[in-house]
């Protein structure tokens, strides 16, 4: 260890811990004002956006496991903000489909903090762009956060493992 790095060292781990605390401050958020965990408000939208689809396809868009779109899908469906409907002209395929209140809801949900990021990764000159993706390369490697393919679910490599990250039980909490 570097010992002129521990005051930056110590600022940069406090600024990830922040943006932690604020991605779940914001689904504690979601939670008390909507009723929905943040996979549900993000299959909301999903829908909201791109019109009825396939538990497999939205499996597919939201990086989530196929059971586990299941679980969302039958929360939101209890709650009635989203029905299952045959597809027409293949009734072997089931859409996924707004109800009117799910409509409602959707029309007030606040914008998801991925979308200010986004704003604000925007606005940035293409040099700091660059040099903020590189720094947020190396953080990702030092943690060795796995890789997901684009359009895979992310998949565990033992049960252990995704029980750590499903401690609460409820597995559409993430």
């Amino acid at each position: 260890m570097n010992p002129d790095n521990g005051i930056l060292v110590q600022e940069m781990v406090d600024q990830v811990r922040r943006l932690v605390r604020t991605v779940y401050l914001d689904s504690l958020k979601m939670n008390k004002v909507f009723g929905l965990t943040g996979p549900q408000s993000t299959a909301l939208r999903a829908l909201h956006s791109c019109g009825p689809m396939s538990s497999a396809a939205m499996s597919k868009l939201l990086y989530v496991t196929p059971s586990n779109i299941t679980g969302i899908i039958d929360r939101l469906e209890k709650k009635v903000y989203v029905h299952r409907v045959k597809k027409e002209g293949d009734r072997r395929v089931t859409l996924i489909v707004l109800t009117e209140a799910g409509q409602k809801l959707c029309e007030c949900l606040p914008d998801p903090i991925e979308k200010k990021l986004i704003a604000g990764l925007n606005n940035l000159e293409p040099r700091q762009a660059r040099t903020l993706a590189a720094a947020l390369g190396q953080i990702i490697d030092f943690i060795k956060a796995p890789v997901v393919p684009e359009g895979s679910p992310l998949e565990f490599s033992s049960i252990s493992e995704a029980s750590e990250i499903d401690a609460a039980g409820d597995r559409d909490t993430h």
